[in-house]
């Protein structure tokens, strides 16, 4: 209500985007930390509801793999990129951040989940070891290749230059998505990147409409 001598209400100040993004993947990377707690003291039972490839209850799995660790020292190690990788996605919009997250999640699962038997080690001769995927290095394999590709799809120099710069921090490790390493998931890696690529693809489109359309002459009649 206003009235004479009285100040006009202001609207609530809109926090900045980049502080909205870095609560957000602090709130998700928290989140990360109180799952482990928890399937620590209860001796890893969560651990058991990865993605288990070709086992149709394995499909579960693509919900809460990304969510599950091995142990700390395996959390520890994925913590510090999902923090970087993460808050730069979010740097893109958040809806983009939030449906290239959806898409990575549950089409880099769906990939592990056909392939994840590939190449799999088993430590006992003769024996079949089931494979059971976990943790969120797919993730950050699709958010890497997201940030690397993505500026290319919309041709934004800012864009473009994140990912340069992502590529010269991070690009050693995309040797990860090659087989080799017993006891690594290369197959979530490889799928996470792959996911990332197809969801800079389609989260870019309006861009690159826009860049099409003015690229056509203009139709003039007579």
């Amino acid at each position: 209500m206003t009235g004479p001598g009285l100040p006009a209400p202001t609207a609530p100040k809109k926090r900045p985007a980049w502080v909205v993004g870095g609560a957000t993947i602090v709130s998700f990377v928290v989140l990360l930390w109180l799952v482990e707690l928890w399937d620590s003291l209860t001796d890893h039972r969560l651990d058991s509801n990865g993605i288990r490839p070709l086992e149709t209850d394995g499909l579960w799995g693509i919900l809460f793999a990304p969510l599950l660790h091995a142990n700390w020292e395996h959390l520890m190690a994925n913590s510090v990129p999902a923090l970087v990788l993460g808050f730069l996605m979010t740097l893109a919009g958040m809806s983009r951040f939030i449906y290239a997250t959806a898409i990575i999640w549950i089409l880099g699962g769906f990939g592990t989940w056909l392939i994840g038997n590939i190449g799999a080690h088993c430590p006992y001769v003769g024996v079949h070891c089931e494979a059971n995927h976990i943790g969120a290095s797919g993730l950050i394999f699709g958010w890497l290749a997201f940030l690397i590709v993505f500026g290319f799809f919309t041709r934004k120099v800012w864009e473009i230059v994140v990912g340069v710069i992502v590529l010269l921090a991070y690009g050693g490790v995309l040797f990860g998505m090659l087989p080799g390493t017993p006891g690594v998931s290369w197959q979530g890696h490889l799928c996470g990147a792959i996911a990332g690529v197809v969801a800079a693809y389609l989260l870019s489109g309006p861009e690159r409409k826009a860049r099409q359309a003015r690229k056509r002459p203009s139709q003039l009649t007579s």
